[in-house]
This record gives C-alpha cells, sequence and structure tokens, in this order.
C-alpha cells in the first residue's frame, strides 16, 4: 500500500469516525500497511472494525493500522476453511508447491468462490456427529459431558506438577492447592508476614515424594530425641567454660 492509497483507505475510515485524514497520517498508515495492498478486503476489514461495538460503551471506535491487518488476514482465512488440494499425479513437489499456492491466493482473495462441502475428518479426529452431540448435551470445551440419564463426568488432567507443588499442602492451616506456594505464619527477615514462604512445608516435601507422615506416637518420640540432644550439648557448653579467676587486688598494686 502506497501513500496515495492509504489516503484512500483512510478517506474510507473517515467515513465511519469522521477522523481528518492528513497526508502524515497516509505517509504513516502506508509505512505501517507497506505489504498489504489497497483491495475489497481491507476496506471490509475497516467495515467489520467498526461493526463491533466496543466493550465501553462510552469508548470511540478508532481504528489503526494493525485491526486492518489483523481482519483482513481473518476474512481471507475464513474462505479457506474448506479448502482441500486435489493432488495431480505424477505432479513433483515444484508443482505441488505452485499449484498449491495459486489454488490458496485464488480462494482467499474471492476470486475462486470457496468450497462450501465441509471437509472429512483426519484420520485419528472424531466424527463430527460425535462432537456435535457433545455440544448438544451441554459440552462447552471444559472436557465436562452432562447426561440426563448419568451425573457429570469430568475428566481430570493426569499430568501433574512435578516436586512438592505438584501436590497440595497437608499442613493444617496452609492447604496450599496444586501448583500454589505454600503460606502460613512468618515475621522473620526471611519470611515476611502475608508473602507466600520460599520453602514448601517439610510435610508437603515429604508428601511429595511419597514418604508415610509420622505417627502422633513417632512425632513425640523424635520431640523428645530432640530435646535430650539439645541438654546434652549444652551440658557440654557449661562444662567447657573456665573457671572463674579471683584477682587479688593489693598484690596486684
Amino acid at each position: 500500500m502506497n501513500p496515495r492509497e492509504a489516503a484512500e483507505l483512510l478517506g474510507h475510515c473517515a467515513a465511519f469516525d469522521n477522523r481528518k485524514p492528513s497526508q502524515g497520517a497516509a505517509l504513516a498508515w502506508a509505512a505501517a500497511l507497506h505489504d498489504v495492498p489497497l483491495d475489497a478486503d481491507a476496506k471490509a476489514a475497516v467495515a467489520s472494525y467498526y461493526t463491533t461495538a466496543p466493550k465501553d460503551p462510552e469508548a470511540k471506535l478508532w481504528i489503526l493500522p494493525h485491526h486492518v491487518r489483523t481482519l483482513r488476514s481473518k476474512i481471507r482465512s475464513k474462505r479457506l476453511e474448506n479448502f482441500q488440494y486435489e493432488p495431480v499425479d505424477g505432479e513433483t513437489t515444484a508443482e505441488y508447491l505452485a499449484r498449491y499456492k495459486g489454488q490458496v491466493q485464488a480462494i482467499a482473495s474471492g476470486r475462486v468462490p470457496a468450497p462450501t462441502a465441509e471437509l472429512a475428518p483426519r484420520k485419528g479426529e472424531p466424527p463430527r456427529e460425535l462432537m456435535a452431540g457433545l455440544a448438544d448435551r451441554g459440552w462447552g470445551g471444559n472436557r465436562i459431558v452432562d447426561d440426563e440419564e448419568s451425573p457429570a463426568v469430568e475428566l481430570v488432567d493426569e499430568v501433574r506438577r512435578s516436586g512438592p507443588l505438584g501436590v497440595e499442602c497437608p499442613v493444617g492451616k496452609c492447604r496450599a492447592a496444586i501448583g500454589k506456594p505454600c503460606k502460613g505464619p512468618g515475621g522473620s527477615e526471611k519470611q515476611p508476614l502475608g508473602k507466600p514462604r520460599l520453602k514448601p512445608h517439610s510435610a508437603r516435601i515429604r508428601a511429595a515424594s511419597g514418604e508415610s507422615e509420622a505417627t502422633a506416637e513417632e512425632r513425640a518420640a523424635q520431640e523428645q530425641r530432640i530435646r535430650q540432644l539439645s541438654a546434652a550439648h549444652l551440658a557440654r557448653e557449661v562444662e567447657d567454660i573456665p573457671d572463674a579467676v579471683i584477682v587479688d587486688e593489693e598484690a596486684a598494686s
């Protein structure tokens, strides 16, 4: 698209949004759409943009070059939905590529009518009748099938995250969901209050590695063992303290 063609397209846009086209705007649009021709699809893209109301009712629609590019591509791709190349016996790779590219461009541009017959399902794809039946039963793409004769069945992904975040935290005050960091009381420099824990709870790490949680008796015995070791360590430190040296002030003077 050259500046003259861009100016013509801007004039088409002005019919919708009352903009004031200028030579500078034409140069800018020509630079942004240098590989997009001024054709019926480009003008149809402008009309398509102003067909859809904005999300904010108070906002004003104002088309930009990237809108033209995207919507024009969608218009052309729509014509190719049911296109399927039919090979010619004995054609070479170069002949195939040339014929395929020519057919795609002819249909995408609208010079050749777009095929209306739906393509046959490819190998491995579910039949269209099956997908239509699932849609009638309430399947909306979230893999939930609702049947009047049986309860809803939800298909759950088998792939889980590896490591501690791949399981729910078993700590009662945390219960962080899969994929979410642990949370819990803090207050230190390394673990500020209200922030996710940098390291998952030990119980969650054990659960992720498949280790069974200790019973109440085992936890009590472990705590008792820790207290005994701490008391023994403290006793050794007390024994290592040297006796106080009494200084005779008179003798020292």
